[in-house]
């Protein structure tokens, strides 16, 4: 079995891929990952001299490049973490995300029709179903749930997966799409919440939190969401849509005053910033449906994924620390320095 796996460098994709070499070892991974600012080569460090890994750079928009990929490793799955993912940044560029979410996704697909699959499998997210009022929480996502987009990076997602479905339903294409909520956990790129106020603290700097920080969302360990995913693409029915969601709903500001007090800093570090625009108030997933279909569950309480983080990104300090200098500081600077 051949599995290509897009975007693998990034924080969920490579978690994926050793999630899948330590579990299925006859298996053939290829990465194809374009090492964007949120894609890591060192990452994937402990499994590059793997006897049955590969990985090649390039881009999904890389028509030519894909095809000669599929061409030469003839993949049986397809797994589509590649995308353009940080809403701050579609806010501030939408372009990119229009072409890498959509047009990247219809060059796999093409790729995928052409030589044949077993699988495609599209990895989207909640925000396409927009948000839920907090006074409501017996409000839930569900696979039913209008598509509501509030970024122009949810909106970008919300039209890969309408493409997904109509290349399922034109070409007989076999796909599948999860739809998850907010990972956490090692390896994840230091602009999102957690790891951004982890690495904050640390250096006893602000703490940036947008608007009063009630935001909620719904918070996914990542070796959770990657036995899912794994889940889905072998036993999932095909052109079906599958939410994965981990039951632990916490307001932002929650989230950093939990870290403060596990790292022994001060609450004192949090700075109040200017909330961004459109931002969506809580997420919340039902999960009933691979739960029933395909027995999965999520395995970390969020008390213990949390500290299990904490504790990776104090024992992986060269890690984030070489991202967060260089051209991720002149990003951060732009978002944060005028709020």
């Amino acid at each position: 079995m051949t599995v290509i796996v897009t975007g693998g460098a990034g924080f969920i994709g490579s978690n994926f891929i050793f999630h899948m070499l330590g579990k299925y070892p006859d298996y053939r991974i290829v990465c194809l990952d374009k090492l964007t600012y949120a894609g890591n080569l060192s990452t994937l460090a402990p499994v590059m001299d793997e006897p049955n890994f590969r990985f090649v750079r390039g881009d999904i928009c890389d028509r030519e490049a894909v095809f000669k990929l599929f061409e030469e490793e003839k993949p049986d799955i397809v797994v589509n973490f590649a995308a353009e993912s940080h809403v701050d940044r579609s806010i501030e560029d939408p372009g990119v995300f229009l072409q890498t979410n959509i047009m990247g996704t219809q060059v796999m697909m093409d790729a995928c029709r052409k030589y044949g699959i077993r699988r495609y499998h599209q990895v989207s997210t909640d925000e396409v179903y927009g948000d839920l009022p907090l006074d409501r929480p017996d409000l839930l996502f569900t696979e039913t749930t209008p598509l509501h987009t509030s970024s122009p990076y949810s909106s970008s997602k919300a039209a890969a997966d309408l493409l997904v479905l109509a290349y399922h339903r034109t070409y007989g294409l076999p796909v599948s799409i999860s739809r998850c909520s907010n990972n956490y956990g090692p390896y994840h790129f230091p602009e999102k919440l957690i790891p951004l106020m982890i690495a904050n603290a640390l250096n006893d700097k602000p703490l940036p939190v947008y608007g009063q920080g009630l935001n909620v969302r719904d918070w996914l360990y990542v070796e959770d969401h990657c036995k899912a995913i794994d889940l889905v693409i072998h036993k999932g029915r095909e052109g079906e849509v599958y939410n994965i969601g981990g039951h632990n709903e916490m307001a932002n500001i929650d989230i950093v005053k939990l870290i403060c007090k596990a790292l022994g800093k001060p609450e004192s570090l949090i700075a109040y910033v200017a909330d961004r625009k459109g931002h969506d108030m809580r997420y919340a997933i039902d999960p009933t449906k691979i739960h029933t279909e395909l027995g999965w569950l999520p395995e970390t309480k969020f008390a213990d994924g949390i500290q299990k983080t904490i504790a990776w990104y104090l024992e992986n300090r060269t890690w984030w620390e070489t991202i967060i200098s260089g051209e991720y500081q002149n990003y951060y600077e732009r978002m944060y320095k005028d709020r």
